[in-house]
């Protein structure tokens, strides 16, 4: 059984920058590959990017490519989201999601984490 809790999130200007934790745990972490999803309310849950055990971090959709990126701490079990130029168009709940095989759908992961809120103020 993997556990995600994601921190970080809070609430920001649009320009500003945060970076989002995810501390996973459980056995045999090094199988899974680990992703990031938002949803804003009202909208579908949209796959922000994910990241094998070794890297490299893949699957930046066009509205978050350039500014957002995934990283991996394997010693610590942590995964990363680095959020700069944040827009209000970014604001929706950030969670962190482990599957054994790399997916790029919330209902393809095993497991999932309670989700950061992130609110970005024009």
């Amino acid at each position: 059984q993997v556990q995600l809790v994601e921190s970080g999130g809070g609430l920001v200007q649009a320009g500003a920058s945060l970076r989002l934790s995810c501390a996973a745990s459980g056995p045999y972490l090094n199988e899974y590959f680990m992703g990031w999803f938002r949803q804003a309310p009202g909208k579908e849950s949209e796959f922000v990017g994910a990241i094998g055990y070794s890297g490299p971090s893949i699957g930046y959709p066009d509205s978050v490519k350039g500014r957002f990126t995934i990283s991996r701490d394997n010693a610590k079990n942590i995964m990363f989201l680095q959020m700069n130029s944040l827009k209000p168009e970014d604001t929706a709940v950030y969670y962190c999601a482990a599957a054994k095989t790399l997916a790029l759908k919330t209902g393809d992961y095993a497991y999932r984490g309670q989700g950061t809120q992130v609110t970005v103020s024009s």
